[in-house]
């Protein structure tokens, strides 16, 4: 155990690094974004930033083990990164709670990814993460950070919150970084469903 806990230390820190900016000015920031406007950031089919589908096994809060097996379930996952020190990502937590139930499951789910609270880590930190999922309504599934999942999605990941929208087949279709309220993400999901 002690060496499976050293060898996530340079992980836990490399992220920790990478997702210090929350409210960093160079990214968007809480509702700065036009609904449907893309992000210099934003992975798109379009501008050839994607060439494979996402695939990663990580842990929930739980314990139940969950892979990307998860997208093909329905067609759009909508997977929002997280941190608990995040202040606009409590905030818009509430809202998504609300989101992750007014679909239907073959059409549309959600998923958090605490990217500050590694899979294996203290039970105390895994309790405050899940006492603050309890506080904001965030009913539904938060994957705890292992290298499997950095290595599908958090390499690029420079701000939380950060957004994806992934189809059926575990590709994404767009990025998002920065929070908004329930309404225009709402407008960005039912758009993608309509494609």
């Amino acid at each position: 155990m002690r060496k499976k806990y050293k060898a996530c230390i340079p992980l836990l820190s490399l992220s920790l690094l990478l997702l210090s900016g929350c409210a960093g000015k160079s990214m968007v920031g809480i509702d700065d974004r036009v609904p449907g406007q893309e992000t210099e950031d934003s992975m798109s089919p379009e501008s050839g930033d994607v060439s494979a589908p996402v695939a990663f096994e990580a842990q929930d809060l739980e314990g139940n083990t969950v892979s990307s097996q998860l997208f093909s379930e329905t067609k759009l996952t909508m997977v929002n990164v997280w941190a608990t020190y995040c202040n606009p990502c409590l905030r818009e937590m509430p809202g998504l709670g609300e989101l992750a139930g007014e679909y239907a499951a073959e059409e549309f789910r959600l998923v958090g990814v605490i990217s500050d609270v590694m899979e294996g880590g203290d039970q105390k930190t895994l309790d405050y993460a899940a006492d603050l999922v309890e506080q904001t309504g965030a009913a539904y599934p938060h994957l705890l950070l292992n290298k499997s999942l950095y290595d599908a999605l958090l390499t690029d990941v420079t701000a939380v919150p950060t957004t994806f929208f992934i189809d059926e087949n575990g590709m994404i279709l767009d990025t998002v970084i920065g929070s908004m309220d329930k309404s225009a993400w709402k407008e960005i999901i039912d758009g993608l469903l309509e494609k």
